[in-house]
C-alpha cells in the first residue's frame, strides 16, 4: 500500500512542502482533485491554465527528481497531455477509466492512452459505476458541466453542487454495471495502449456506487476469471493485477537516481 496525496492543493504552492511529504512517505500525488488550482486544471472544474502552468511543469519535474509518481487522475485531458510532455518518469492514473466507453470528463481519452503507452505509464481502472457505465457517465458529464456553471454564478461554498453529483436520482435508476463492464474498460485500454499500461484502481474509499460482483477486494478473483474467460494469459493478468504498477515504481526510482546524479549547471 502506498501513501498518496489526492490533490496538489495539499502542498500550498510550495516545492519544499512537496519534498517534506515525500520524506514522510508519500509516493504519489494526484495533481488536482475536484477543483482547478492556480497551476493545474481539474477535469471537473473550469480551466485556468489550459492544462499545466509553468509552475505546474516545475512541480512535475520536482516529483520526477524525488521519485514520487505523478498521478493524472482527476485532471483535465489538456493537463494529462502537458504532464506527458514534461515527465521523464512513467505516470499513473491511479483511478480513471476509458473515455471512449464512458464519456465522463474524469476518464482518459484514447489520444492520451496512446501517449501514456509511449511514456511507459499505467491507467488504473476506476470501479465507480458513474465512470464505467456509459449511460451513468453521460449523466455525470452533464452534471459536471452544471456544477461548473453553478460555481461561475456563485463562487461561494459549493457543497450542494458536489452533493448533487454524488446523489443524483436519475443515475440511481440505471444499472450499476458488473464485472463485465469493468473488464470492457480494461480491454479497451489494452487495445489502445497495450497490456503493459493498464491496472486496477478501485477507488473503494471514494465512491458511492459499485458494480454488481465488485463490492470489495474479496471479489477480485471475479476480475481474474473474466480475464481468463476472454482469453488473456496468466502473464497478462499478473501485469494487470499489479505487475505493471511495480514496473512503473521501479522506473520512477531509476529516473530519480539519474536526475539526482546529474551535475548541476555552473
Amino acid at each position: 500500500s502506498l501513501i498518496g496525496v489526492e490533490g496538489g492543493h495539499a502542498i500550498d504552492n510550495s516545492l519544499d512542502s512537496l519534498a517534506r511529504l515525500y520524506e514522510l512517505g508519500a509516493r504519489y500525488m494526484t495533481l488536482s482533485h475536484s477543483d482547478t488550482l492556480e497551476w493545474v486544471d481539474s477535469a471537473t472544474d473550469a480551466p485556468k491554465s489550459g492544462g499545466l502552468s509553468p509552475f505546474g511543469e516545475e512541480i512535475v519535474r520536482a516529483m520526477n527528481r524525488l521519485g514520487m509518481l505523478v498521478d493524472i487522475s482527476h485532471v483535465s485531458a489538456e493537463t494529462m497531455k502537458d504532464v506527458l510532455g514534461v515527465s521523464k518518469a512513467p505516470v499513473i492514473a491511479s483511478h480513471s477509466s476509458a473515455f471512449a466507453i464512458a464519456r465522463h470528463p474524469r476518464n482518459v481519452p484514447d489520444d492520451v492512452l496512446k501517449e501514456v503507452a509511449k511514456n511507459g505509464g499505467v491507467i488504473m481502472v476506476n470501479f465507480y459505476s458513474g465512470f464505467i457505465v456509459p449511460e451513468r457517465a453521460a449523466i455525470g458529464g452533464r452534471l459536471v458541466a452544471e456544477r461548473i456553471e453553478l460555481r461561475k454564478a456563485n463562487a461561494k461554498d459549493d457543497d450542494e453542487a458536489i452533493k448533487m453529483l454524488r446523489t443524483n436520482k436519475e443515475q440511481e435508476k440505471l444499472s450499476p454495471g458488473s464485472v463485465h463492464t469493468l473488464v470492457d474498460h480494461i480491454e479497451h485500454i489494452i487495445k489502445v495502449a497495450g497490456v503493459d499500461h493498464v491496472g486496477l484502481g478501485s477507488d473503494y474509499d471514494g465512491v458511492t456506487k459499485l458494480p454488481d460482483q465488485l463490492q470489495d477486494v474479496s471479489t477480485y478473483p471475479y476480475i481474474t476469471q473474466e480475464l481468463l474467460n476472454r482469453g488473456h494469459s496468466h502473464d497478462e493478468i499478473r501485469k494487470i493485477l499489479g505487475g505493471n504498477l511495480m514496473r512503473v515504481l521501479r522506473q520512477a526510482e531509476k529516473v530519480s537516481k539519474e536526475m539526482q546524479a546529474e551535475k548541476k549547471p555552473k
